[in-house]
């Protein structure tokens, strides 16, 4: 071989075979943890394999999802918290599969990054096992994708996939959803993974001291109150809903309650929201008042404190609240159904969040 002639190697172009395998032997008895009924594979074949029959299901619906974190991802990078972003892809993913009246099964991530850096990919995929356990599915595979050359250094992305399944017939339609349904919302964990551009630009904006005591919580950094993970309600809602007391589920995600709510109604009904029946969280009314934001934008951005809403008829609403109570869920009793094009009004009084007087926000779908 000639000796003046350069031998390259795919270290040199910045990727390392050896980090991607010492990552993968890191996170096996992370993804271990996670194994179920139904899916009892070793990670790193070409797939995951799982068997619906062993978990359970007789005739089963499949439903597939997936989604990522958005911005919040960014603000987690600049202030090294990569240890429940994981949650958050968990979250996202299985919360819109419960909607759906399905038992979230298994789930794939997909993590990129121009170049693997040690130990926080460990510390976002062990997030992401910690997800999958506490919504009850198996992380079953995934793929670590290092590109140079794609990413600013320290940048990383990430996607999840996830599967479940629901018995033929049992599935969440909101068919059956008719004027006089009451709204039930459960209470959100904070800002869960929508409306970080926003908070983002607040923080630039108004020079937000993240790693100091947060002024509406003493006992609490900002931004461990702003990057609190998305909760999972696949515990919690699923014997409720397998009991067939449930109606129709909305996870509130971007778009806020104004715009989700409406995906889960038929034709001639409308969600009416009533903002002053529960009250406003500390958090959510900082943001409020460093964004001087409007209600109604308010009402589109961001939760507002209610990450789940379910649609039950009169006669269910005791049950539901106390079944949602005993799982640990905070609920508020939020508005209901009226007669009317399918859509969305939140309203309130003068007074509720920040308003000078009374205010109604629409979005018809």
């Amino acid at each position: 071989m000639n000796s003046d002639k350069q031998s390259y190697t795919y270290e040199q172009a910045g990727v390392s075979i050896d980090a991607g395998n010492r990552l993968v032997k890191a996170i096996g008895p992370l993804v271990k943890a996670t194994m179920r009924p139904g899916a009892d594979g070793e990670i790193g074949g070409f797939g995951g394999f799982f068997d619906p029959k062993a978990a359970g299901y007789k005739d089963p619906l499949l439903v597939a999802g997936n989604d990522g974190v958005g911005t919040k991802l960014k603000l987690a990078i600049d202030t090294d918290r990569h240890d429940t972003v994981g949650i958050d892809l968990v979250a996202m993913c299985v919360n819109d599969l419960i909607v759906q009246g399905a038992e979230p099964l298994f789930f794939l991530d997909y993590f990129a990054t121009g170049k693997l850096e040690n130990g926080i990919a460990e510390r976002v995929i062990a997030g992401i096992a910690q997800g999958c356990k506490d919504a009850g599915c198996a992380l079953i595979g995934g793929e670590t994708a290092e590109m140079p050359g794609m990413y600013t250094q320290g940048d990383y992305d990430l996607a999840g996939f996830c599967v479940g399944a629901v018995e033929r017939g049992e599935q969440l339609t909101g068919e059956r959803v008719a004027p006089g349904h009451v709204l039930l919302g459960l209470a959100s964990s904070g800002v869960h993974s929508n409306g970080f551009s926003l908070v983002r630009r607040l923080a630039a904006d108004k020079g937000w001291k993240l790693d100091r005591p947060a002024l509406f919580d003493q006992d609490r950094l900002l931004i461990d109150a702003l990057i609190a993970p998305t909760r999972i309600y696949v515990r919690s809602l699923l014997p409720t809903v397998r009991a067939g007391h449930v109606d129709a589920l909305a996870h509130i995600t971007g778009g806020g309650l104004l715009e989700n709510l409406p995906r889960v109604l038929p034709e001639g009904a409308r969600a009416v929201v009533d903002a002053d029946s529960w009250q406003q969280s500390r958090l959510m009314a900082f943001l409020q008042a460093q964004g001087n934001i409007e209600p109604a934008e308010m009402a589109r951005t961001f939760n507002c404190g209610v990450g789940m809403v379910l649609a039950v008829s009169p006669e269910k609403v005791g049950t539901v609240t106390d079944a949602m109570t005993e799982a640990g869920e905070e609920v508020f009793r939020i508005g209901e159904i009226v007669k009317g094009q399918r859509g969305c009004t939140v309203r309130g009084s003068a007074g509720t969040w920040s308003a000078t007087n009374d205010w109604v926000a629409d979005h018809d779908a």
